[in-house]
């Protein structure tokens, strides 16, 4: 069983500790790490998206981050987007690889399989540049059904137009766009 710390506005961990699941089920504050991965390509930036496995709790066969994860109780931002990078596309990467673009705070309410999910989350956004093929990373079966580049502009165009299933936010992924033309 995994366990979360809850936190306040600001991800700070108010001492609380509770279990993913019922963080979701009760809309706890809790903290994830998000590492949306990006390259240039031809002169077009692209952006790395997974596709989240049939079986997932949430947003099952849907477009996602690059590769994100829920911060566990006492541990930070950094170790757990590293942690995630490597259980979910096998990359060994270092913590100044990591570019900060901050923190992003989203709340989600849906319902999955019948059941109400709330999401909670502060976020600490990083910008990650790779340049391999797709199918040079190596997937975590268990959470990934796929992964695939995509023109950054384009990606954003899709989830603004919802083109393509996913459970992307368009705040964010503008905020990533920014950092690039910021040369973060």
């Amino acid at each position: 069983m995994e366990f979360l710390d809850v936190v306040d506005e600001n991800g700070n961990p108010t001492g609380e500790k509770v279990a993913r699941e019922v963080a979701h089920r009760e809309g706890k504050r809790h903290r994830t790490a998000h590492v949306w991965i990006v390259r240039n390509k031809n002169g077009k930036m692209e952006i790395l998206l997974q596709k989240r496995a049939e079986n997932k709790d949430s947003f099952p066969g849907c477009y996602d981050i690059s590769s994100a994860g829920h911060v566990p109780a006492g541990a930070d931002y950094v170790p757990s987007a590293i942690r995630e990078l490597k259980e979910e596309l096998n990359l060994d990467v270092k913590p100044e690889d990591l570019k900060d673009l901050g923190l992003y705070r989203k709340d989600t309410k849906d319902d999955f399989y019948g059941e109400p999910y709330f999401d909670r989350q502060v976020s600490h956004i990083f910008l990650l540049w790779v340049d391999k093929e797709a199918n040079q990373f190596v997937l975590q079966k268990e959470e990934l059904a796929d992964i695939m580049w995509m023109n950054l502009d384009s990606c954003i165009e899709a989830v603004r137009e919802n083109s393509i299933k996913n459970c992307m936010d368009i705040e964010e992924l503008i905020r990533v766009k920014k950092g690039i033309e910021e040369g973060q």
